[in-house]
């Protein structure tokens, strides 16, 4: 027996405002995990490939959590000191950290094997990242210096000791070139570097200590946060300010992006984390939180929020899945060696729930169309769900059943119907179906349209006369659009000449 496919309104549906998509978007994180640490949480990275282990660095360790389990999967603790800045390898299988004792450390997390130790540096080293064919790694140093790493050879390539008066804690890396880099110190000053011509590129003023910089995903912008405000930078046009945010009453210790790199994440000493749309960098939902921010990252997929504090508390903040989303691959195999027998067929569970289809559905289900339409077009329905009346309007016109629909019907059934798409034919979304219900809706009357009432020749008449306003909007549209095509071909040919 062929199943029955429910009438689809969700393509018809406005869409939710953004500031409630960005709502939802930090409420989403609902499920809480709070652990303990014993000292202050300096930096958290977020393995970009999946499970997405976190990486936390913490006192004189880095711990890598298993982000199913909430369990440290490694310890890496081969340090007689402080550590800061671990982070991952875009492959997430190799982390680089610095440390209090002037090295910068490469270790397999597998393995937790120490592979190369990068010996150069004076002062404490606070944050180390691979460049973006991972084959090098830049640190930077409260030596008031940046240095590249060859990674195979454990050298020293260039050195950028020159252009901070003062400690530099915070740096990133290019997102789309292995050659561009950018520095913040807590001189105030942020200083761009391309390792092609072995020199600073630009160098803009943040008018606060430096706290953390991130690229935007194209690469062309990238964000500072210092002081109670944060910044976005124009790579192009050497370092302009394109826009500012300042929605925090204490130092900005961190800055991260969502995937899409539509939401920006701001962790303060205020204990809030708060979101801030991209676009209109608009400060969207804030989350407080038991202490200072000192570090937070998000995974790659969206779907865990990790937040560091001054105290040591680390809170993991997931999105609520769906029982049915789950996918098991996600735990590895190593873990759990243990097989699954299959179930046979004659002892499968099958699920016998009753499907609960909607009136509207019901009645196609049993082909009587014009019912069908009578539940759609009830008042309630059509003022606060004009969506559904139009799907299952399209819904009878794929089954060429509107017609069957529409024949036989009173004036005042009629005049409902003509109301509903004169008030809603000019929606973008809406207009090619009930243009369509137009055309079937003529046909029908066209033969009795003297015997309708004044108030239905009305607003047949009322109905020509917006469908000719939308013509001449459409050929002023197409006219216009011609003009600027014009415009735009003969700026190219001048440019180009």
């Amino acid at each position: 027996m062929i199943e029955f496919k429910r009438t689809n309104a969700r393509s018809f549906q406005k869409p939710v405002p953004e500031a409630l998509q960005d709502v939802s978007y930090i409420k989403n994180f609902k499920s809480t995990t709070l652990i303990k640490e014993t000292g202050p949480i300096d930096y958290i990275s977020v393995s970009p490939v999946e499970p997405h282990y976190f990486a936390v660095t913490s006192s004189t360790c880095v711990q890598i959590f298993n982000p199913v389990t909430k369990l440290v999967s490694q310890k890496l603790n081969k340090f007689k000191s402080n550590v800061y800045g671990g982070s991952f390898r875009k492959d997430g299988r190799l982390i680089c950290v610095g440390s209090e004792e002037s090295t910068v450390k490469l270790f397999d997390i597998f393995t937790k094997n120490s592979l190369r130790i990068f010996e150069g540096h004076t002062a404490p080293v606070h944050r180390t990242f691979f460049t973006m064919d991972g084959l090098h790694i830049i640190s930077f140093c409260d030596d008031k210096s940046s240095i590249l790493w060859d990674i195979s050879t454990a050298t020293k390539i260039m050195t950028f000791d020159q252009d901070h008066s003062d400690y530099i804690r915070a740096g990133a890396v290019s997102p789309i070139s292995p050659h561009i880099f950018v520095s913040g110190g807590y001189d105030k000053i942020i200083n761009m570097y391309d390792t092609r011509v072995e020199k600073k590129v630009f160098s803009v003023s943040h008018d606060a200590a430096v706290e953390s910089i991130v690229f935007t995903p194209t690469g062309g912008s990238f964000l500072s946060a210092g002081g109670t405000e944060i910044r976005l930078y124009d790579c192009l046009s050497k370092g302009k300010v394109l826009s500012r945010i300042t929605q925090h009453n204490k130092t900005v210790t961190s800055i991260a992006l969502s995937s899409s790199g539509h939401k920006i994440l701001s962790g303060s000493l205020d204990r809030h984390v708060k979101m801030h749309d991209a676009a209109s960098f608009k400060t969207n939902h804030s989350v407080e939180y038991s202490n200072s921010i000192t570090s937070l990252a998000i995974s790659q997929d969206d779907k865990m929020l990790v937040v560091g504090m001054v105290d040591g508390m680390i809170s993991i903040k997931e999105q609520k899945i769906a029982e049915n989303d789950v996918n098991a691959s996600v735990i590895p195999e190593k873990e759990n060696n243990i097989k699954t027998p299959a179930v046979p067929a004659s002892e499968k569970i099958v699920n016998t729930e009753k499907e609960i289809l909607a009136k509207y559905d019901q009645f196609l289900r049993k082909f009587q169309y014009s019912k069908a339409l009578d539940v759609v077009m009830q008042t309630y329905t059509v003022n606060r769900y004009p969506h559904v009346s139009v799907a299952l309007i399209r819904n009878l016109i794929r089954r060429n059943g509107l017609r069957q629909a529409l024949i036989g019907r009173d004036v005042r059934n009629l005049n409902n119907i003509v109301k509903f798409c004169l008030r809603h034919f000019t929606n973008m979304k809406f207009g090619r179906v009930l243009q369509h219900c137009l055309d079937i809706l003529l046909d029908v009357v066209e033969e009795r349209i003297e015997e309708n009432s004044l108030e239905s020749r009305s607003m047949f008449k009322t109905m020509i006369k917006r469908i000719e306003e939308e013509i001449l909007i459409a050929k002023s549209l197409l006219e216009l659009r011609g003009v600027l095509e014009s415009i735009k071909l003969t700026a190219e040919t001048s440019k180009s000449t």
